[in-house]
């Protein structure tokens, strides 16, 4: 028999795994987010434990009151975090392809423990909220999430081949929803640790601190930039670098569609023309979209807060748990759905989901049926990841980039916009029909089918002729 002979590269090799750096930072993150709601809160007059109950009495001037300066705080919150990584993240990534490919995760770690470290001296010195966006234009300038995802999907695709690299981004889109779930879920518990005013949430946002703090010096110290995957025949193993969006992975087809383009052959106009309107369809399909989920995401922490819900501290962990667990249907609907349906079928499919349990959410009265609506919105995920995986079939390697990040751009400005736009909706109709916006980013959510249906319906026309191949 042959001695079993112990690899010294291991050892090595698992300190290029991102997932460590990527499960820290999200447990930091989800439990910041609670933390963040439940001390403007409690900021703003509502420090007390709030308790459902059926008999609840109507809603009071002092609950509109406070829900409104929430919101406006919200409003100014999410401008200063969606505008200012657009001033540092592409600088950051230029300096990772150049210098270091760990330049952009660090920084904008470094982004994330400033912030964290905010919140936590808010909590110890009863500093007025403002503070806190001073901190979050810090976490921004130094890259903000945008530079972070960047970093790990560059992480994640240099050291795995063409074959494998779904597979491997998958994973780490899974470990990021996992810890943002066990995150949520323990983020309530936490916040009760201490009694008092002055003592509520120091034990949450002191873990958030701790988590930000061990993905840092582990990127720092421990994690180790992976060598390039081997060639593949006649082709480069790319980096899909895409900024910014949670989910984001690349076909999960084993076809790959560049084959069908042989070197030294330019495609036709008519297949170049074919492309850019594809491309631009989907592009109209995915701020659409972004529209109907960012809108939603910004507005459900005040919904739940408020009567009928009126969730306390550990209810508030509890639903934002429920968020994250649409990373894990949304991950399983795309190993099923890829087996048999296009691309486009997916991207409907999931804006179907979306849309239908928003459309429930705003007709809520009870805890049961905010639960149920996020069931039914299971596969919300899918339309961006499977656009981008969609994308990825129609340009060239060498064009990635810059198409993604034109992507991005577009999203996080519409991020900003959508937030101001749904905060204020929200506080003019609260009174009317809390409901508003949820059947808002219904209608919307179903608009973004009709760019993709006529994108499904050219396809159609063109298949025949060759000109655009989606699977």
């Amino acid at each position: 028999m042959r001695p079993e002979v112990t690899c010294p590269c291991r050892g090595l090799q698992a300190r290029t795994w991102i997932e460590p750096v990527v499960a820290s930072t999200q447990v930091a993150a989800s439990l910041y987010d609670a933390g963040l709601l439940l001390v403007v809160k409690t900021s703003f007059g509502g420090g007390g434990e709030t308790n459902h109950s059926s008999g609840a009495t109507p809603r009071s001037a002092q609950e509109d009151s406070q829900q409104t300066a929430i919101s406006n705080f919200y409003i100014i919150y999410n401008l200063v975090v969606g505008l200012t990584p657009l001033l540092s993240a592409y600088a950051l990534g230029w300096l990772s392809d150049r210098l270091h490919r760990k330049i952009s995760i660090c920084v904008s770690l470094l982004g994330f423990l400033l912030s964290r470290l905010g919140l936590l001296l808010k909590v110890l010195l009863d500093w007025p909220v403002e503070v806190l966006y001073g901190a979050a234009a810090l976490s921004g300038l130094c890259g903000g999430f945008s530079a972070f995802w960047s970093g790990v999907m560059a992480l994640g695709s240099l050291g795995s081949s063409e074959g494998r690299r779904s597979l491997r981004l998958i994973v780490i889109d899974l470990v990021l929803g996992l810890a943002g779930f066990g995150g949520s879920m323990a983020s309530g518990h936490l916040f009760k640790q201490i009694t008092g005013h002055a003592g509520q949430g120091l034990v949450l946002t002191a873990c958030s601190v701790s988590c930000a703090m061990f993905a840092l010096f582990y990127s720092l110290f421990v994690l180790k930039v992976p060598e390039p995957a081997a060639k593949t025949s006649k082709q480069l193993s790319t980096v899909d670098t895409v900024c910014g969006t949670v989910g984001t992975y690349r076909t999960l087809d084993s076809n790959q569609v560049d084959k069908q383009n042989m070197a030294g052959q330019p495609p036709s106009p008519r297949k170049a023309k074919s492309q850019k309107t594809i491309i631009a369809l989907l592009f109209v399909g995915a701020i659409i979209y972004d529209l109907a989920v960012a809108g939603t995401v910004d507005v459900i922490p005040l919904f739940v807060l408020r009567d009928p819900l009126s969730w306390n501290q550990v209810q508030v962990g509890y639903g934002m748990a429920a968020g994250y667990t649409i990373f894990i249907t949304s991950f399983l609907g795309v190993l099923v759905f890829s087996r048999c349906f296009r691309d486009t079928t997916m991207i409907i499919i999931g804006m179907v989901s979306f849309g239908s349990g928003a459309l429930l959410l705003a007709f809520v009265k009870q805890t049961y049926m905010f639960y149920i609506a996020r069931a039914i919105m299971m596969f919300a995920l899918i339309p961006i990841t499977t656009i981008r995986s969609a994308m990825s079939k129609l340009i060239k390697g060498s064009s990635y980039g810059k198409v993604f990040v034109m992507l991005q751009l577009s999203l996080a400005l519409t991020g900003v916009v959508t937030s101001t736009m749904y905060n204020k909706i929200y506080q003019l109709t609260m009174d009317k029909f809390v409901g508003t916006c949820f059947a808002l980013s219904s209608f919307l959510s179903f608009l973004a089918i009709v760019p993709i249906g006529i994108m499904a319906y050219k396809q159609t026309q063109w298949l025949p002729y060759g000109d655009i191949q989606e699977k």
